[in-house]
């Protein structure tokens, strides 16, 4: 697996040895949804580091940003995030929403559309990663000039996250997009 990283890796970005994307399919909760159908299955919600991961399928899907946002917000609430109890809390979960949405619609307008969203949390982190099957990479605008229409994505990941990335599969199409963000206290 090759991996292109704009910061040193967070604690979630350490891959197991050979895996691949979708290599945590088997951890979290798989929610797969096709022509607005969702349904969810359980499969083990914590894997042997203490990452609990949320997968939900995009693919052919019809309103992804808000699905793929309620879908965040869902896993938020199912990890104690939400209801926010404090500022923090709530501006975190506000901060993970944007991410999640900055990242689908990139996928949306510059890939074939996003396959899948994962997030994942661990006691200090949260990463949320869009897949897709496009053969660009994002990056944020240079320089950044807050008038200008467009190309902010990036960029709002890029401040708001600690760490993001592009993680490619050799001899495949396609990438996996990923960003981390810090826990709230």
């Amino acid at each position: 697996m090759s991996t292109t990283r704009q910061h040193p890796p967070g604690d979630l970005g350490r891959e197991p040895e050979g895996a691949g994307v979708g290599a945590r399919a088997d951890s979290g909760i798989r929610a797969d949804s096709g022509a607005g159908v969702s349904s969810v299955e359980p499969v083990p919600a914590v894997e042997a580091t203490g990452r609990q991961w949320r997968t939900l399928s995009l693919r052919d899907a019809s309103g992804i940003v808000p699905m793929a946002r309620d879908f965040a917000r869902q896993a938020l609430h199912d990890w104690g995030w939400l209801p926010a109890a404090t500022a923090d809390r709530r501006a975190a979960a506000e901060d993970v929403l944007l991410v999640v949405s900055e990242l689908v619609t990139n996928a949306c307008l510059h890939a074939e559309g996003p396959d899948e969203l994962r997030i994942a949390r661990t006691p200090k982190v949260l990463r949320v990663e869009v897949a897709d099957s496009g053969a660009g990479a994002p990056s944020p605008r240079t320089p950044h000039r807050a008038g200008r229409p467009g190309g902010h994505g990036m960029f709002i990941v890029q401040r708001l996250c600690l760490d993001w990335g592009v993680v490619r599969v050799p001899d495949a199409p396609g990438k996996t997009v990923w960003a981390e963000l810090a826990a709230p206290a």
